[in-house]
């Protein structure tokens, strides 16, 4: 179990990353997603990356792992279909997805 220093930074991660998606979503995006289906959707996409292998992954000889983002939309899709979270657009849930990336991409860069 983490600490609660550990938790609060989790939390704070978490907000940045929803805040940068919001400001990532074309404009007719912005508002069709509730912040709590964000950090839903958060949260299966770090499932999905524990579950898919993506983390034990070895990098190319570019240093870069592939992932296939529209794997994730439909992982995303079916867990929200299991979850009783409703029924989300492949399309308008691949932008997310993408804010996502780039917000990790992003953390990268000041390295």
């Amino acid at each position: 179990m983490g600490t609660v220093d550990e938790f609060l930074q989790d939390d704070l991660d978490d907000e940045k990353t929803i805040e940068f998606i919001k400001n990532y979503l074309p404009q007719d995006l912005k508002d069709r997603f509730s912040d709590d289906e964000l950090y839903y959707f958060l949260d299966v996409i770090d499932e999905y990356y524990v579950e898919s292998g993506i983390l034990d992954a070895q990098p190319d000889e570019d240093g870069y792992i592939d992932i296939d983002l529209e794997k994730i939309v439909d992982y995303i899709i079916k867990e929200a279909r299991k979850d009783e979270m409703g029924e989300f657009d492949p399309e308008e849930l691949l932008f997310v997805v993408q804010g996502e990336m780039e917000y990790t991409d992003s953390l990268g860069d000041g390295e």
